[in-house]
């Protein structure tokens, strides 16, 4: 059964009922649910298939808010506040008691952004809760760019979904923990390290590969995320390497899709080429990358190859994601 589509409205309606709904954020679709209630939040999981011990961002449309969501706001944060929201940046702060404990998977701590979308602030000022919404997607899957790839993953399976066009970012957002000194990134993001050490001073990176603790305090840090069905492994190489690669592939019988950014889409030659922006805009990277690992699917290809990209700044957050997407499969030319 296909899930209504909704206004706003209608979907705080949902929201103060315990039901879950998909939304716009600047970065990606959320799927909201109220972060009191063990009843709502565990709709969230049971929709997307997420494991229990994934912690939940909670989501807020004013400052006021945030009394119900954290315990305590440090001096770092207070700053990051300042100079980031509303925008792409989750502040990791000690959580209040008031949350579900599904949220916090039994953390002391909580992850807690204000989006700057218009649709998601008004929508978050009108129910007046705070929101629990991690990316509104089966998990594992690349996150939701737009209203029709919630569709794809979660229709019949959620209360409602607000179109409201594509994602401006296209990748999830940074989460910084400011539990700790120095403050640590857990997730890079479209606010860059270098733009929060201009605030707050020296800032040190997680690690986010396969062997992150237990339970992860920010999404995105343990489990393979944003994955396509066919198997994708990023390439570290000249034109000719990558060339090498393709062929070896094709020569198996293998149906070989390759993401490349603009400037390469007539370079190489295999059965599906897909772009996701140009080089000399990395943020155009991110927001076509999601879109494009979707898209894959569509063509039923036996492998994926991607271009790799320089991990600074946006580029970070691409190969983040991508190497998340890859299981951090490369091959790299030596």
């Amino acid at each position: 059964m296909e899930t209504k589509r909704v206004n706003i409205a209608e979907a705080a309606d949902l929201l103060r009922n315990k039901e879950v709904v998909a939304f716009p954020t600047e970065t990606v679709y959320g799927l909201g649910a109220d972060a009191t209630s063990d009843e709502a939040v565990a709709k969230i999981f049971a929709a997307k298939g997420r494991p229990s011990d994934n912690p939940l961002i909670v989501h807020v449309g004013a400052m006021e808010q945030l009394c119900s969501v954290v315990s305590d706001i440090c001096d770092s944060a207070q700053k990051l506040m300042d100079a980031f929201w509303p925008g792409p940046l989750t502040i990791v702060l000690p959580k209040h008691a008031s949350l579900s404990e599904q949220v916090t998977v039994g953390l002391p701590s909580v992850g807690v952004r204000m989006p700057s979308h218009p649709i998601a602030l008004e929508l978050l000022r009108t129910v007046n809760l705070p929101i629990a919404a991690p990316s509104a997607n089966v998990s594992g899957r690349p996150s939701p760019t737009k209203a029709e790839h919630v569709a794809e993953d979660l229709d019949g399976k959620i209360a409602g979904i607000i179109a409201g066009g594509e994602a401006e970012i296209g990748l999830e957002s940074t989460v910084i923990d400011c539990t700790v000194e120095p403050p640590v990134i857990l997730r890079p993001g479209a606010v860059t390290r270098a733009q929060m050490e201009a605030v707050i001073g020296p800032i040190a990176m997680a690690e986010s590969g396969k062997d992150v603790e237990a339970t992860p305090k920010s999404p995105g840090m343990k489990y393979t995320h944003y994955a396509p069905r066919a198997p994708l492994t990023i390439v570290k190489g000249s034109e000719a390497f990558f060339r090498a690669i393709i062929a070896e592939a094709r020569a198996k019988g293998q149906t070989v899709g390759i993401l490349v950014t603009e400037e390469h889409a007539e370079t190489y030659a295999a059965d599906v080429i897909l772009t996701c922006g140009t080089r000399e805009d990395v943020s155009s990277v991110a927001k076509g990358l999601y879109d494009a690992l979707r898209a894959f699917d569509r063509f039923h290809v036996d492998v994926i190859y991607s271009e790799s990209f320089e991990a600074t700044g946006v580029g970070e957050a691409v190969m983040n994601r991508l190497q998340k997407a890859s299981g951090y499969r490369v091959i790299e030319e030596q």
